[in-house]
């Protein structure tokens, strides 16, 4: 009778427009409620109980395990002061070390680090669970960091002031309470702090709107306020930036989540620069860079969105838009990141989501540049050693199956030195990586990567993971995965990236084709290439299972309830999918100027067509899926994974769940955790697609 009632109730509320009121699982949104924490753990105790019956699954998690806490990977590096300092976490310390070297100890095969920071110790003698969010270190001396540290792994965090050369946190240092804040230095003693001051200080999306400036030695509740944004911005924050010896002091107001106001303290005033809010600004040394995400007519020229473009900071102040353009998109490039060294700017631009380098530098007061010679087919990040003082930056180069390398390379020199190789853990000879297009419903060809063995059988039986994200202008490149490598394609899968519109892979106008009322192209675009890897008998939809997590998440829900004919498994991870109500959870208010405005009928028009948790039906047959959301993530509400399982379960439908209770939206608070989740994954797909 339970489960006819259930049933009902979830076929009313897949009528379109259906209240909020209506839904009988709103009280699963309740995040830390007696009775949803009851539900929470019996679905996971039965998701528990079905993977240990998985042949596969304590192999599998002891194979990434190993991945994860190898010694071999490389340790991320950065230059504070005159030291290089990196978070590493492995067996022994699953929360974590900070620690530093020279570059010189760096450069050898087992470096002597230096602890710094112990944050295993930290959490014990603390009786926290303490999550490391990252430092920074004051300029110039660098002797003084603010120290996030999150309770389980959320956005909010505890602010702490760290006596770097003592490796103490300072007893009467700044402190700032558990918030989502935004707090940056001004100087030593001053610090920029956007934060939870009390009632009326979040904007809707649940963020700081209050930006203060706190001295040392004031209370926090003395410190003086510097600027107000609306209730309806996104955030507010201000930051002290330094760069190629110059300093700037700016406020950012986040007016929507693609465009923002900008002001720069100028003689102790606070100056709004004139830009449209779709520019987005940044600084070089004495540089003013800016980057339209529309097409922006400036300067008597008209430059496409993704553009980048350079003028003397002062020169813009005083009128002049005289700019020069460093980067203009064609068909095929994107703007894909930048990195200032103290001379020069380096570029990564995206050539049909393939990474190469060009190097500007200013001669004799015009801007020059060169192409770096590096490799093709893969993926380039570049950031800068020290941008005030060196011309040196750091190159990682990777690919599906070429472990991620880093080197230290130079402005004006196509010569790098190899510091650190990952190794492999798994043999890459038996593979080859291929990139197709995919023809979507109006015509646009999308592309994907496939990774498999070169003597694959196009007989379409092949077990395949596809995976992708489509969502707010970010790019997914080519990478090495010891854990995909281990855990897929050694046991014979075939994976798939798919580089669908929504995202960045071809800039601002890739994105901007699959926003709000153009959602769908996303979606077409997804399901042309599941369509495109059938043809090509690479999988058919037996042999085809899909994954992505928050607005890859929502992906997953809409290819599922839409799109159920063309894949046998899904893993759908911490995902939006009641998109009726996504603007009223947690920071589901800051991603309107993505899918749009539920609240207003035009927008809810468009919307109700695809979102999941409305458009789930009672006899429909849906692949095996298994959702994986976490209690922590203050980013994307678990209640849109707790709510879909529990009506789809009510229906029958084959669905299992996990609900993590500690880590917060990106990941796991441990490699144990995080080893436990993608093994259930892959021994979830296993047991589905063979």
């Amino acid at each position: 009778m339970k489960t006819r009632l259930l049933a009902s109730a979830a076929l009313l509320l897949a009528a379109q427009g259906h209240a909020a009121a209506q839904d009988p699982y709103l009280w699963l949104e309740n995040i830390q409620g007696k009775d949803a924490l009851q539900w929470v753990h019996q679905q996971n105790a039965l998701t528990v109980k079905e993977t240990e019956g998985w042949k596969n699954f304590p192999q599998l998690k002891r194979d990434i395990l190993a991945v994860l806490d190898s010694s071999a990977r490389i340790p991320a590096i950065e230059k504070i002061g005159d030291r290089y300092y990196n978070f590493w976490r492995d067996a022994q310390h699953p929360r974590g070390l900070w620690r530093s070297a020279t570059l010189d100890e760096y450069r050898k095969a087992e470096p002597a680090w230096e602890t710094v920071l112990d944050l295993d110790k930290l959490a014990k003698d603390e009786k926290e669970n303490w999550v490391w969010q990252g430092a920074d270190c004051v300029k110039p001396k660098q002797d003084r960091c603010l120290i996030r540290l999150s309770r389980g792994g959320g956005d909010a965090a505890v602010v702490r002031e760290f006596d770097l050369p003592a490796k103490r946190f300072l007893a009467d240092g700044f402190v700032v309470p558990e918030a989502k804040s935004e707090v940056n230095w001004a100087d030593r003693d001053t610090l920029y702090v956007a934060t939870d001051f009390g009632k009326g200080s979040l904007t809707d999306s649940g963020y700081p709107r209050i930006v203060k400036e706190w001295k040392r030695g004031q209370p926090l509740a003395a410190a003086a306020t510097l600027f107000e944004g609306k209730q309806t911005d996104i955030s507010v924050n201000a930051d002290g930036i330094d760069t190629a010896g110059h300093h700037y002091d700016v406020i950012s107001q986040g007016t929507s989540f693609f465009s923002s106001d900008t002001y720069l303290k100028q003689d102790g005033k606070w100056l709004k620069l004139d830009k449209p809010g779709h520019v987005e600004a940044s600084f070089h040394g004495p540089w003013l860079l800016l980057r339209p995400r529309q097409d922006w007519k400036v300067g008597g020229h008209d430059w496409k969105a993704g553009s980048l473009l350079a003028i003397k900071a002062s020169d813009y102040l005083q009128g002049k838009r005289d700019v020069a353009a460093l980067f203009q998109p064609s068909a095929t490039t994107s703007l894909g990141g930048s990195a200032g060294t103290r001379d020069a700017l380096i570029l990564t631009v995206l050539d049909n989501v393939k990474s190469r380098l060009v190097e500007w530098k200013v001669v004799d007061g015009k801007w020059q540049s060169r192409p770096v010679a590096a490799p093709g087919y893969g993926s380039i990040s570049v950031s800068a050693v020290d941008s005030d003082d060196s011309n040196d930056y750091f190159f990682t180069f990777t690919d599906f199956l070429t472990p991620t390398s880093l080197s230290l390379a130079h402005a004006g020199s196509d010569a790098r030195e190899p510091l650190k190789q990952q190794p492999a853990f798994f043999d890459a000879k038996p593979y080859r990586i291929q990139q197709f297009f995919a023809r979507s419903d109006d015509g646009t060809r999308v592309p994907y990567f496939v990774v498999a063995r070169k003597d694959m059988k196009l007989n379409g039986k092949n077990p395949t993971l596809l995976y992708g994200y489509g969502g707010f202008e970010v790019s997914l490149t080519p990478y090495y995965s010891g854990t995909l490598g281990k855990a897929w394609l050694e046991r014979g899968g075939v994976y798939v990236l798919g580089n669908i519109r929504g995202g960045g892979e071809y800039g601002p106008a890739w994105h901007e084709a699959a926003l709000k009322h153009k959602r769908q192209k996303a979606y077409d675009d997804f399901s042309s290439i599941a369509r495109d890897l059938a043809r090509r008998g690479i999988a058919d939809a037996r042999h085809l299972g899909i994954k992505g997590g928050s607005n890859g998440g929502l992906l997953m829900g809409v290819m599922l309830t839409k799109y159920p004919q063309l894949f046998h498994a899904v893993v759908c991870q911490v995902p939006l999918l009641d998109m009726r109500r996504f603007n009223k959870l947690l920071a589901g208010a800051s991603w309107m100027d993505e899918y749009g405005n539920p609240d207003q009928p035009a927008d809810w028009a468009y919307i109700q067509r695809y979102s999941p948790y409305q458009n789930i039906r009672a006899g429909a047959k849906y692949p095996a899926t298994l959702f994986a959301t976490s209690t922590l993530d203050d980013r994307v509400h678990p209640g849109h994974a707790r709510k879909m399982y529990a009506a789809m379960k009510a229906m029958g439908a084959d669905v299992r769940y996990y609900e993590r209770t500690e880590g917060g939206h990106g990941a796991a608070a441990s490699h144990d955790e995080e080893a436990r989740i993608a093994a259930m994954e892959y021994a979830f797909l296993w047991k589905e697609l063979r």
